[in-house]
């Protein structure tokens, strides 16, 4: 292995015992650089912290303290204080763009920015799990100290920043450690996304660990998301990583660390733990189902809907160990009644829930409007953590579809083929005519029609936004406080289509809250002390709760 710095002669590299190479030499910022292979092969360095301009091309010398931040005493804010407005960053016009709408989301009452992956991938528009230098930030997006910015400006305006990082497999575009270093993968495991990724290697492990701190520290990122930790064999691994991260930053700071795990393993959030929460997909499921009446694909685990979400309000998970019809009724989960309420980040959209239908439809699209309206009440009023994703809160109809920009055919080809036969198992999509219809990923029509309307002002999204805007700051002033300390006393199904579900809140305070989201009136008794919110505003509970209604009620001590 060798050193090709642009205009110089190649530098040989000293092969370590645990596989790494190093050499040293004087180079300034700005400098390009490739790593050559003993095979003569160009490649990026997998520690890039910038690429001019894509993943195939030289690597770029970048300063880490070449930006100068203008409130680095920022130390975050509490976990509990947590409303995630989760977004695309290029759909939103890359860092400049981002930081333009941070002004507006602080007066909505955000308080967390959570970017979807940013690690460099190839071409101009990607999801961001198809990211192959996982240090580099793309350039599509802007520059390092762009992103900077970006970060520094969200602090001032007492915004947290989190990102969401891929370190369970890498693009199928640019990684060229299948090439030089085939160890860092294991033959026998494979995962949706290729060869799974082998971290029983102890310089494997490092190199991820040492990803999240450089993001954390380097960046000053608030908090991560770790994408699909399922998919990692873990052997221990996703508890050291969290306690080595930990370790490595300020221990004032608040670093939020947060997993999406379809394993459902409490273990990780155990109250001292080192995981803050997990991404609550069974609570969305539940929602789906009770919105759209959707059965097809993963939501065939949730036929009892009404049952399972007052599961999740009480308890967290509704698997915790029961088989899953999904998984060849395999058991998932674990018990997790012990968990706080913030253990859990409940959404009713995000990338993953919208984009991966054919169309990328959205619940305003799909749902009532009246008992959409009722979920969200639900969702921002009850203590887990809330998560929004981009336009919701103006009832946007944008779709969101899964977009690439793969130069090669060959692999565009399959990325097409592959979404369309993804689908191929769904009635709808049974035919070849109905699966061509489905949008062509590398088209940049589809990531073009992905791009969410923000400046819309006609009256149905000032009504969304006001909506919203109501419930953030009833969050904000009457919840917020009081949920350290929370916990769920019970929670029921009304009938196949709501429920009511209790709190105690840290204070001594009592939450209730009862949805119907249903077309026929349910049996439902009124929640103590005076109503907080409602949707309808005008609703009432007299032993029946009417259909597409949510009510919350608050008894102060």
């Amino acid at each position: 292995m060798a050193l090709a710095i642009e205009g110089r002669d190649a530098l040989a590299m000293q092969r370590h015992p645990d596989g790494h190479f190093t050499v040293e030499t004087d180079c300034s910022p700005g400098t390009k650089y490739h790593f050559v292979t003993d095979t003569g092969m160009k490649v990026a360095d997998p520690a890039s912290r910038l690429q001019a301009p894509d993943v195939h091309d030289a690597s770029v010398v970048v300063p880490p303290d070449s930006y100068r931040w203008t409130h680095p005493d920022w130390r975050g804010r509490p976990w509990h204080e947590t409303i995630v407005y989760e977004l695309h960053p290029g759909a939103c016009g890359g860092y400049a763009g981002i930081e333009a709408m941070l002004p507006g989301l602080a007066a909505l009452g955000i308080t967390a920015v959570e970017l979807m992956p940013i690690a460099d991938f190839p071409g101009r528009h990607n999801w961001g799990y198809d990211g192959v230098l996982p240090y580099a930030p793309d350039t599509a997006y802007g520059t390092p100290d762009d992103l900077k910015h970006l970060i520094d400006t969200a602090h001032g305006l007492g915004i947290m920043m989190f990102l969401d990082v891929v370190y369970n497999h890498f693009g199928p575009d640019g990684n060229y450690l299948h090439t030089y270093a085939p160890e860092f993968f294991r033959d026998d495991i494979h995962t949706p996304w290729g060869s799974a990724i082998d971290y029983r290697r102890a310089p494997v492990r490092r190199y991820f660990v040492d990803n999240a701190i450089y993001w954390l520290n380097e960046f000053r990122f608030d908090g991560l998301r770790f994408d699909a930790v399922h998919a990692i064999q873990d052997d221990g691994f996703l508890a050291a990583m969290a306690s080595q991260i930990r370790a490595a930053c300020d221990s004032q700071r608040h670093i939020h660390l947060v997993l999406e795990n379809d394993d459902n393993n409490a273990g990780l959030l155990a109250p001292g733990a080192v995981y803050d929460a997990q991404w609550a997909d069974d609570t969305h499921h539940c929602l789906h189902t009770l919105l759209t009446h959707d059965q097809g694909g993963y939501y065939e685990d949730y036929h009892d809907a009404a049952a399972q979400l007052a599961r999740c309000l009480q308890s967290g998970f509704a698997y915790q160990g029961e088989p899953s019809p999904h998984r060849d009724n395999a058991p998932r989960g674990t018990p997790s009644a012990h968990l706080p309420p913030t253990a859990f980040v409940a959404f009713l959209q995000n990338h993953d829930q919208i984009g991966n239908r054919a169309f990328g439809e959205r619940l305003t699209t799909l749902a009532n409007p009246a008992a959409l309206r009722a979920a969200v009440l639900l969702l921002l009023l009850s203590p887990q953590i809330p998560l929004i994703f981009m336009g919701e809160e103006y009832g946007d109809t944008t779709p969101f579809l899964y977009f690439t920009d793969h130069n090669a055919p060959d692999l565009a080809e399959a990325v097409r083929k592959g979404r369309r036969q993804e689908f191929a198992k769904f009635e709808a999509f049974s035919s070849k005519e109905a699966q061509q219809r489905i949008p062509d990923p590398n088209d940049a029509a589809t990531f073009a029609a992905s791009v969410p309307t923000f400046d819309r002002a006609d009256a149905p999204a000032a009504a969304w936004l006001a909506f919203y805007q109501m419930l953030l700051r009833l969050r904000h002033t009457e919840i917020v406080p009081r949920i350290p300390n929370a916990r769920a006393v019970r929670a029921i199904a009304l009938g196949q289509t709501g429920v009511r579900a209790v709190w105690t809140l840290g204070d001594g305070a009592t939450l209730t809250i009862a949805v119907n989201f249903g077309d026929h009136a349910v049996a439902c008794t009124a929640g103590e002390g005076h109503v907080l919110a409602s949707s309808p505003p005008e609703a009432q509970c007299d032993n029946h709760l009417p259909p597409h209604t949510a009510i919350a009620w608050l008894a102060t001590p």
